[in-house]
């Protein structure tokens, strides 16, 4: 069956992007799961889903509370925590 395949460089990249740090033994494991997902999607590619209903249920309802304002009269001891205020706003960092 053939496919497209990760190799261990491209494994530490994608880790790496993650910012997460893998041992040797780790990416030993990563590389034959992700070889196991490759097949297994190179698998799926080859079924025809062709007139198939999408399986999805879409809401007819909204199932969410209602939104509205909570009591904001008592905002103080929050805003005593607050590191940074301006003009009674938390100020937060660029997230950019």
């Amino acid at each position: 069956m053939a496919h497209d395949a990760m190799d261990r460089e491209e494994l530490y990249v994608t880790a790496q992007l993650a910012r997460l740090e893998i041992s040797r033994d780790e990416a030993d494991r990563l590389e034959k799961a992700v070889f196991q997902m490759l097949e297994y999607f190179a698998k799926m590619k080859e079924l025809d889903v062709a007139g198939l209903e999408p399986t999805t249920q879409l809401a007819q309802d909204n199932r969410l509370r209602e939104d509205t304002a909570a009591d904001t009269r008592d905002t103080e001891p929050l805003l005593t925590n607050a590191p940074e205020l301006e003009d009674r706003l938390i100020v937060i960092p660029n997230v950019l």
